[in-house]
């Protein structure tokens, strides 16, 4: 009896243990299906981003919501002014055309500062935007790195500076540069004067405390200071992936 029902104890903890695994087995297949739906539906919108432009983007949609309404003006790069292309990456991003994505030696500095400052270049910056959300979490930065490749291998730099300077925010409410043109200096992004683009690159880091028409001394300074760095990533090629 007691040879019995130890067999039957047995019995049961292996079919209860079979069935644990086939539970465990069940659980990681869909946790790896899903995982693949994700890679491969990011994949896919990065792959019709680099043709088609995006409609909104998630900090849009929240100031939209916020406010009750946005002002954007989508362009192409080709109706934007080269100085501001220009005093944009210079002001953000300056060795933007010779990296694939990530700044290491901007990396590098910003954690010998303790992460004091930034180091996000403009393709992280277009990746947050355009497919993720704003703030600070490992979710959202570990989706940011594992996408900003993909848009370096999909996508030309000059269209992923052309993305950037249509979404990024440019004031209260204001999107792209377009819009940041016509409101602050009543001219289109096309004739922006370098003065003029460099006043907007200088806001961008925080564009809804500073003022692209009544600057602090800070962002006069910071004007200036990118207005020099336009010109001398034009002088020295750093600005020759973007311009035709």
């Amino acid at each position: 009896m007691a040879k019995k029902a130890a067999r039957k104890s047995s019995s049961k903890k292996s079919k209860a243990s079979k069935a644990k695994k086939q539970t465990l087995s069940r659980i990681r297949r869909w946790v790896t299906r899903v995982l693949l739906g994700v890679v491969v539906f990011f994949v896919g919108l990065v792959m019709l981003y680099s043709v088609v432009n995006p409609p909104i983007t998630h900090t849009i949609w929240s100031e939209w919501r916020r406010l009750g309404k946005v002002e954007r003006d989508w362009v192409p790069i080709e109706e934007i002014s080269p100085v501001m292309a220009r005093a944009v990456v210079a002001a953000e991003d300056a060795n933007f055309c010779r990296h694939w994505g990530f700044d290491v030696e901007a990396i590098r500095d910003a954690l010998e500062d303790g992460g004091s400052r930034g180091a996000s270049t403009i393709t992280q910056q277009v990746v947050k935007n355009v497919f993720l959300w704003q703030g600070r979490s490992w979710v959202r930065k570990a989706m940011e790195t594992s996408i900003t490749p993909v848009v370096e291998i999909f996508w030309s730099k000059q269209r992923i500076l052309e993305v950037y300077l249509n979404v990024a925010e440019t004031g209260q409410g204001v999107f792209g540069v377009e819009a940041a043109a016509r409101r602050n200096f009543n001219v289109s992004a096309a004739k922006l004067s370098p003065v003029q683009a460099a006043r907007i690159a200088a806001i961008l880091p925080s564009p809804r405390k500073r003022s692209v028409t009544d600057p602090s001394v800070f962002t006069r300074r910071r004007a200036s200071s990118i207005l020099e760095g336009a010109a001398t990533i034009r002088a020295d090629g750093r600005a020759d992936c973007f311009e035709d």
